[in-house]
């Protein structure tokens, strides 16, 4: 999750924690650890959705098969409940936050920041491939060539603390949005859709023919969505397409805009660039430069 800074694992007896039969999670037993270091802590993060809390403990976390970060402070969390249904169903048992350092919860190292601390990896980067329908893959250390097409083109950071970087504008049929003031935008994995201003989304919600609801999402008939216009993003001069069609996610019969009005109090970034432009664009993070590099994603 690029959204968040802390690793956290469920640990054995966590409440609000799966349901036994349909999502069951791996949990984590440091009894049964031989290079726990007891910590102890409070621990507690609060996400879009809600908080969880447990405490932090230290152990040697292994990433992908053999990125073995030594003495990795990390949260064992008792109570997943602020994620809800989300966390109930979900494949996942953990959030391991790729942020940085500045925005984890008791100023924790990073995982990633420990990696390279430790000499772990080639390179200061990790990078995202995330498969439309089909397997994703995160890649530590390096970026996989064969997902991507073209050149990467890298922007720097508005700042190190989520990936957050600038936008020149956003563009969608007559909808059009120019910074003339700053546009701020986090690249966020932990993210499903889009986000935006409330009213900049009703403005551009409007643009592509979806209506509002009554949670605040936005429909389209489904009958129209192969006719649906761009949405295209600027960044460092280089226009982002999302075309229309992928602008919209379909389930039971629905057609929602993948776009969401929230407005987040300063110093919040305005826009969140979430799984629907990830999808679209391989996207490459430099932890140590700071920049986040784009290329189309190979389908």
């Amino acid at each position: 999750d690029t959204g968040s800074s802390n690793l956290w694992v469920p640990k054995v007896g966590c409440t609000h924690c799966g349901l036994p039969f349909i999502a069951k999670k791996n949990k984590y037993d440091h009894g049964k650890s031989s290079t726990y270091m007891e910590d102890g802590k409070d621990f507690e993060i609060m996400y879009g959705s809600g908080s969880v809390s447990g405490f932090f403990s230290t152990d040697d976390v292994t990433v992908a098969d053999d990125l073995v970060i030594n003495g990795q402070r990390f949260a064992e969390v008792q109570d997943a409940g602020g994620l809800g249904l989300a966390y109930y169903i979900g494949k996942f048992d953990g959030i391991l936050g790729l942020g940085f350092t500045s925005i984890s919860i008791d100023d924790t190292p990073t995982c990633f920041e420990n990696l390279i601390k430790q000499n772990k990896l080639d390179q200061p980067i990790f990078a995202f491939y995330l498969g439309d329908n089909a397997p994703g893959e995160l890649t530590f250390g390096g970026y996989d060539t064969s997902k991507f097409e073209g050149e990467l083109q890298f922007v720097k950071l508005d700042k190190a603390t989520y990936w957050q970087i600038t936008l020149d504008g956003i563009k969608a049929g007559e909808y059009s949005k120019v910074a003339t003031d700053k546009i701020t935008a986090i690249v966020d994995s932990g993210t499903s859709l889009m986000t935006g201003p409330k009213a900049e989304i009703a403005k551009l919600a409007a643009a592509v023919g979806a209506k509002p609801n009554v949670v605040g999402e936005y429909t389209v008939d489904c009958a129209t969505v192969g006719q649906l216009p761009d949405v295209v993003f600027t960044i460092g001069g280089h226009d982002y397409t999302i075309p229309g069609r992928k602008a919209v996610l379909q389930a039971q019969g629905t057609c929602l805009l993948a776009f969401m009005g929230m407005d987040f109090p300063e110093p919040g970034p305005q826009w969140i660039l979430g799984d629907v432009f990830m999808r679209e664009y391989y996207t490459v993070f430099n932890y140590v430069d700071e920049t986040i590099g784009f290329a189309k994603a190979v389908k």
